[in-house]
C-alpha cells in the first residue's frame, strides 16, 4: 500500500505531466537509520516517469520541472529524491 506522500507525488505528477508511465518508488526502508531518515518512512524515493511533456528537454530541464511541479515535497518534506525521466521513444 502507498503511503500518502507517495500519492500526493503520484497526483501531482499525473496533473502536471501526462505521463505514459509513472512509478513512485519508495526506497526509505534502504535508508533506515542513515542521515535524512525521519522515521516517517516516506523520506526517500524514485520517481521514474514517461511524458511527452519532455521531448526535447534536457536531463536538468526535466528535473527542474519535475522539482517545480512537486511544490514543497523535495527538499523540505522528502530528504532524497531520484528522477529518471524521458519521452517516449527514449
Amino acid at each position: 500500500m502507498s503511503g500518502l506522500l507517495a500519492l500526493e507525488i503520484e497526483r501531482l505528477l499525473n496533473a502536471a505531466f501526462a505521463p505514459t508511465r509513472l512509478a513512485v518508488i519508495n526506497d526509505s526502508a534502504r535508508h533506515s537509520g542513515h542521515a535524512g531518515d525521519d522515521g516517517s518512512g516516506e523520506s526517500h524515493f524514485t520517481i521514474e516517469i514517461e511524458s511527452t511533456a519532455f521531448a526535447g528537454l534536457s536531463r536538468l530541464e526535466r528535473q527542474r520541472r519535475i522539482n517545480h511541479a512537486l511544490g514543497d515535497i523535495p527538499g523540505q518534506r522528502v530528504h532524497a529524491l531520484a528522477i529518471k525521466a524521458r519521452a517516449p521513444g527514449e
